[in-house]
């Protein structure tokens, strides 16, 4: 069994918290404000793939185990480990999906109240960054 790649694992529910503290995250390199309520939406997201990447995880421990132990019990506890790990990583991709889709959405948002500059969760009106070109 090959490894499984995740996420950064210095990444946690903290770090998150406090990369998405404030009204407005101006993080995405061009200047652009992205609402509180998004980024709490992506921080549960974010929250919930880390969640089952730590459980995924002790699974491969557990199956690795199994697997190095010979034994027939545990060799037959692995189908359903691996089996659960394959749900597990379904879960991520639906929640990586679903992340790309919300992102998607609230870019395009954004994008058509450009014209009249950003408006922040808290109603003032942000600066849109134009670079000379």
């Amino acid at each position: 069994m090959g490894t499984l790649a995740c996420v950064d694992p210095g990444l946690n529910s903290n770090s998150l918290e406090k990369e998405m503290e404030g009204d407005t995250f101006s993080g995405l390199g061009n200047g652009t404000q992205v609402d509180n309520k998004v980024l709490q939406t992506f921080q549960k997201s974010f929250v919930q793939v880390q969640a089952i990447l730590d459980q995924n995880r002790l699974l491969i421990n557990e199956i690795n185990q199994n697997h190095e132990s010979k034994i027939p019990d545990n060799l037959s506890r692995n189908v359903g480990l691996i089996r659960e790990l394959n749900n597990n990583i379904r879960r991520v991709v639906d929640l990586y999906a679903d992340l790309s889709s919300s992102f998607t959405k609230s870019m395009e948002a954004m994008s058509e109240g450009d014209s009249a500059g950003t408006m922040r969760s808290d109603g003032k009106a942000g600066q849109k960054r134009v670079r000379p070109g």
